[in-house]
């Protein structure tokens, strides 16, 4: 806990600088051309974006995905007719440009609707600024564990999954393979992380899994971006951990792989987080990197699934994608179109409650994403049939919706599903997000909110 908290207050040091950003807009078919304000047609959903440094092969399709979904939007009508803008912001990964990304964009066209800045680093940055600009923030599969709790993180939402779930469920899956979590006692599990907030997030749930269960683990942070992995991989070879799971990102995760390659370590023994498991870090390798594995937030590539159907016939056709065309589908494409669809079904859900057809606030959109019930059969309708797996519902106490993953397998040019769905143990993750964000809240000064439902 002493590290998250010197890691949030570090963030918030570096959001002090001052650095020059580029931005560009993206809209839909229709309007053709971007209002110079708001309307009542028109939601602004700002976009952070990673497509310079290290990260650019992995979060670019992220941006891509985001963008096309958006437009696909629009060429279906819009939210009940409000029409949406994307306007992108460079942060290239780092804190202080990812501050000053959302003091940019936070005013502009009408005001943001809810920020996606796809970095931890940052989003320690921006929670206390959102609470005093009262916009929300979605975090899926990054950031604080603990926000999970709407009771004292009222404008975080990390929807589909956080990090302690996605690692509860990387070690079920291990557990699983091995014959049951007893099979597990006097091994020993190395963690390879991104020497980062983001990276040292994953380890809570795996310390305290190891304590009830008896397993070992080995802790090896790397400092980013991760191009120099040699030491640490000749001490996994040293060590002979039983498996390694790996917390890395961009140009991270492949060096990993080639020198697990280099040094023998089996593929079929490594396991990475969602944001470990996508092409760019594995289609260069190609069949050397067979059997190596990472957990999904529920999907993973949707090449065949009806919303990439829909994006290549209404976006790409015209001539109107944001990305290459090829790209359509990967997985980390597919995160940035689940992120959008999230975006804007929240704006959907309040429009019921402040008006349909309306521009909602970021206030009021926050109340949305905070009574979310999205059933398997909105999913399906809005062409996620066989990519997510509904309900999808919050509440104040639940901040996530749901904790379902899977997790998918390389096999040499691309992956396969290696694991039915898998639910996280929320009896242990409860436990731990609570005595979390009970503490942050003391230490903060911090009231739980006490409405109904919290």
């Amino acid at each position: 806990m002493r590290l998250r908290k010197l890691a949030l207050s570090a963030a918030l040091a570096l959001a002090a600088a001052a650095t020059a950003l580029t931005t560009s807009l993206v809209m839909a078919q229709a309007p053709a051309a971007a209002p110079a304000s708001a309307s009542a047609t028109v939601q602004f959903f700002p976009s952070l974006t990673g497509r310079t440094g290290a990260v650019a092969p992995n979060a670019a399709p992220f941006a891509n995905g985001f963008a096309d979904y958006m437009k696909l939007v629009n060429a279906r009508g819009g939210i009940n007719g409000v029409q949406t803008l994307v306007e992108e912001c460079e942060t290239a990964y780092a804190t202080d440009r990812g501050v000053e990304c959302y003091e940019r964009l936070k005013g502009r066209h009408g005001g943001a609707t809810v920020f996606q800045p796809l970095s931890t680093g940052i989003t320690f940055a921006l929670m206390p600024r959102l609470a005093a600009d009262r916009i929300p923030m979605i975090t899926s599969g990054y950031g604080r564990s603990d926000t999970a709790d709407g009771a004292i993180f009222p404008w975080v939402f990390p929807l589909l999954g956080h990090y302690w779930i996605g690692g509860d469920v990387v070690l079920q899956h291990i557990a699983n393979q091995a014959g049951g979590w007893d099979r597990l006692r006097g091994q020993t599990i190395a963690v390879v992380y991104h020497d980062s907030p983001f990276g040292r997030e994953l380890l809570p749930i795996i310390n305290r899994r190891a304590e009830m269960h008896g397993f070992t683990v080995l802790a090896l942070p790397v400092p980013p971006p991760g191009v120099e992995q040699r030491a640490i991989w000749m001490q996994i070879r040293q060590q002979r951990p039983d498996y390694v799971i790996m917390q890395t990102w961009g140009v991270m995760t492949a060096t990993a792989i080639r020198q697990a390659i280099a040094t023998g370590f089996p593929r079929d023994r490594m396991f990475g987080t969602w944001w470990s498991g996508a092409e760019p870090d594995l289609r260069d390798i190609g069949a050397d990197a067979r059997g190596y594995s990472a957990v999904m937030m529920q999907h993973g590539q949707a090449r065949n699934s009806e919303v990439v159907r829909q994006i290549l016939a209404q976006v790409h056709d015209r001539g109107q994608g944001t990305g290459p065309r090829a790209e359509v589908g990967d997985v980390l494409y597919m995160r940035g179109v689940v992120g959008a669809m999230l975006a804007t079904e929240g704006v959907l859900r309040a429009q019921e409650r402040f008006g349909r057809g309306r521009h909602v606030t970021g206030e009021q959109a926050r109340w949305g994403y905070e009574n979310l019930n999205i059933t398997q059969a909105r999913l399906d309708a809005l062409g996620f049939a066989g990519v997510l797996r509904g309900p999808i519902a919050t509440s104040c106490r639940n901040h996530v919706g749901t904790a379902l993953m899977r997790i998918h397998t390389w096999n040499g040019s691309g992956f396969d599903w290696s694991s039915d769905w898998l639910q996280a143990d929320m009896n242990v993750i409860t436990r731990m997000v609570t005595a979390s964000a009970e503490s942050f809240a003391r230490d903060n000064n911090i009231t739980r909110r006490t409405e109904p439902g919290c």
